[in-house]
Formats: C-alpha cells, sequence, structure tokens
C-alpha cells in the first residue's frame, strides 16, 4: 500500500478491535513525532443551551412515535 486511499481503504476492511488499535498506534506516532493536538473547541452558553432545546424535543418526538 503506497496511497492514502489504499490505506483507508485497508484501514475500513478492519475489524473494530483493529481499527481502534491501528488509532492507538498512530496516535503514539503523531505523539513521538511531536505533532500538536488541535485546541478543545469553545462553545458559549447560550449555543449549548439551543443543544441542550433541540435535543429534548427530539426525545419527545421520538417517544411520541413509539
Amino acid at each position: 500500500m503506497s496511497t492514502l486511499v489504499e490505506i483507508e481503504q485497508a484501514a475500513d476492511a478492519l475489524p473494530t478491535e483493529q481499527k481502534q488499535e491501528l488509532m492507538l498506534f498512530l496516535a503514539a506516532r503523531l505523539r513521538a513525532d511531536g505533532a500538536r493536538w488541535p485546541e478543545p473547541r469553545k462553545f458559549t452558553r447560550e449555543q449549548i443551551e439551543q443543544w441542550i432545546v433541540e435535543d429534548e424535543a427530539e426525545l419527545r418526538r421520538f417517544k411520541q412515535a413509539g
């Protein structure tokens, strides 16, 4: 395998457990290479409150449908 597309296709064919092992392997390599993780995203209180409102509305619809 020499291209990212080939690697992605091979990774997609792996069972879940091996995908997790691959993720840990890649994370270790990134750390060893000195890669920086992206900064945590910041959300406003209003955004979070709106998500909660939307989630609760979806839960009500789900319960009504069942």
